[in-house]
């Protein structure tokens, strides 16, 4: 087991700023949850800083218990905010932004996983700020591949749902009900559903994979014709969760974000404190969304 030290480029700001307050008070106001606080992210400063955050849906705990996450496990036993979709949108209206990550805990006790209760919140969004464009990070939905459909159909422009780790360790990073090639189908298929729709995935490096174990994770998300890929830190939230094996240095990660490059990924992001939602990832995708719908000279 690996010392709990980290290294100096692990080393981040701790939260603090106008915008950082301002946002918390926003959140708290309306009885929101976000993920960068649930999920103990590391770029919290960095992001809410810049005036952007993701916000996480459907309460703050997961019917999953997955060994590497900091959100709360437990039995929401159908409880349900029919009012939050409409909140965020609110929310949002208030907010100077063009794009937004909305995300969400596992739902299993949902007959649909709480694809609806996505897809509502999307169209609220769309229906007050047109303009502003909506990446949805999905939980597996237990495969079920019509409620993947219902949020694609509901507007978003970016479906990203997180492979996590490499197949080998799947079983002991992952709760049960989640697999890797579950997770593979549902980004398949969600490309296939929508024209223009961009796909993502997001791997945690650090957890005892190998250098060619994510290199084959990475050509398999390839495979399903996945856009955009990040490569982050794993970084141990306590003591019940897995430890750290490694603290993978910056120029490992710059090897794969070369080599997701050469590999055909429209863009990578790979770095010890790159999480799944990331700020230049958003950039990137926002520039490029943008483009495709108003040409330059068109």
């Amino acid at each position: 087991m690996l010392a709990e030290r980290k290294p100096d480029w692990l080393r981040v700001r701790p939260p603090s700023g106008e915008n950082y307050v301002e946002l918390k008070s926003l959140f708290r106001s309306l009885n929101l949850h976000t993920v960068c606080e649930e999920a103990h992210c590391p770029n919290v400063w960095e992001c809410w800083g810049g005036g952007t955050a993701t916000i996480m849906l459907m309460g703050d705990t997961c019917t999953r218990g997955c060994r590497f996450c900091a959100v709360t496990s437990g039995n929401p036993r159908g409880a349900l905010d029919l009012e939050e979709p409409q909140k965020v949108a609110m929310a949002l209206a208030e907010m100077d932004l063009s794009y937004v990550v909305l995300t969400s805990v596992d739902r299993d006790d949902l007959a649909d996983g709480g694809a609806d209760h996505f897809a509502r919140t999307v169209r609220e969004i769309k229906a007050r700020r047109p303009d502003m464009l909506v990446e949805a990070l999905i939980p597996d939905f237990q495969g079920d591949l019509e409620a993947v459909r219902t949020v694609v159909d509901a507007g978003v422009d970016v479906l990203d749902h997180n492979v996590e780790t490499v197949e080998r360790l799947q079983g002991r990073v992952r709760d049960p009900r989640a697999s890797y090639r579950q997770s593979l189908d549902v980004l398949r298929a969600a490309k296939g559903m929508r024209d223009g729709l961009f796909t993502k995935s997001s791997i945690m490096l650090g957890l005892g994979e190998t250098r060619e174990e994510v290199l084959v994770t990475m050509r398999d998300l390839r495979a399903a014709d996945v856009d955009i890929v990040t490569l982050g830190q794993y970084l141990r939230p306590s003591e019940w969760h897995l430890p750290v094996h490694a603290y993978v240095p910056p120029e490992t990660f710059a090897g794969f974000r070369e080599a997701g490059e050469a590999m055909g990924f429209a863009y990578v992001a790979a770095g010890p404190l790159v999480r799944s939602s990331y700020r230049a990832g958003e950039f990137f995708l926002e520039n490029v969304i943008r483009n495709q719908r108003h040409p330059q000279g068109a």
